[in-house]
């Protein structure tokens, strides 16, 4: 199973904390470092300070800290960038990595970010997507002197160049969510991969729809990779796990996430690993404390990974 580690920096969180989070995620072994790609923080629990930063601008200095881990976002908003814009963003981030981006998309739900910095949040979004995963798979497909062209109700390309492509000869597509038809077709007809945010029986359960979504479209669904989100709290007492959690507002009741000792989040994984999980996300919502970070990777990352 992979494991990566997965932050939401809009809650509160400076470049610098950012990098050296990403920095001690691959010297620990995490397969992939993935962010959010939000503006404005969620809650009450922080005060968002010291703002936003924006996913790929940092995501292309962490490419430079970093040589082996994964690089991603989970999930870029469709309502963020145009899809010729985002295909030249995340190629150039691979070509700054050598090969080692993913590329997370959804449609966005967020509404009050979008008020706050003039964003337009239209009610098509599921549209967009589905035009967005066509332009990006096509700017990455041509070669040489060819163009692209689209014509779609969204998004109207002509005479497109591909002079930037990705390094990667297929940079991965995740797709997610727990729409009951709609989003299972577009992850079986342009994902890589379906991630589901939920706990190891919630996320078998989605796992279903979209093999079957898979089967449908004339897909193998052993051809896609499925994995989960989990936030984690992991310590070696409750009241360390207690203490992490209320630094922040988290919830350790929420039987979706992954709390416990070390031994109990390798025992958590393994559940998602019977359902059919090949990643799980591990979510860290602080991340100035990189003992967590560190007690996540030397006792639960041996025994999984």
């Amino acid at each position: 199973m992979e494991i990566c580690a997965f932050v939401e920096p809009q809650q509160g969180a400076s470049y610098t904390e950012l990098r050296d989070f990403a920095v001690s995620a691959e010297r620990l072994g995490f397969h992939g470092f993935f962010r959010s790609d939000h503006y404005l923080k969620m809650g009450e629990a922080t005060d968002g300070a010291p703002g936003p930063t924006d996913a790929w601008t940092s995501l292309a200095a962490i490419a430079v800290e970093t040589s082996t881990v994964r690089l991603g976002t989970l999930v870029s908003s469709v309502t963020y960038r145009t899809p010729g814009i985002l295909a030249v963003q995340v190629a150039n981030v691979d070509d700054i990595s050598g090969g080692r981006v993913e590329l997370g998309l959804g449609t966005g739900w967020f509404e009050a970010e979008h008020r706050a910095y003039g964003i337009p949040f239209p009610e098509k979004r599921f549209g967009m997507l589905e035009e967005q995963l066509e332009i990006v798979g096509g700017l990455w497909s041509i070669s040489g002197d060819e163009t692209f062209d689209f014509s779609g109700e969204h998004y109207q390309l002509e005479g497109a160049p591909a002079r930037q492509r990705p390094v990667q000869d297929s940079v991965p597509i995740i797709v997610g969510g727990g729409g009951p038809t709609r989003t299972p077709r577009i992850a079986a007809r342009y994902a890589s991969e379906f991630n589901s945010f939920s706990g190891p029986t919630g996320a078998g359960d989605r796992f279903d729809v979209v093999r079957a979504a898979c089967e449908t479209e004339g897909r193998d669904p052993e051809s896609l990779r499925y994995s989960a989100v989990a936030q984690v709290w992991c310590g070696r007492s409750a009241e360390e796990r207690a203490t992490r959690a209320e630094k922040v507002g988290g919830n350790l009741e929420n039987p979706d996430n992954a709390v416990g000792s070390p031994q109990q989040i390798v025992d958590i994984l393994a559940a998602y690993a019977e359902r059919g999980a090949a990643r799980v996300y591990l979510q860290f919502f602080d991340l100035r404390d990189l003992e967590h970070l560190e007690l996540v990777g030397t006792k639960v990352l041996p025994h999984v990974a």
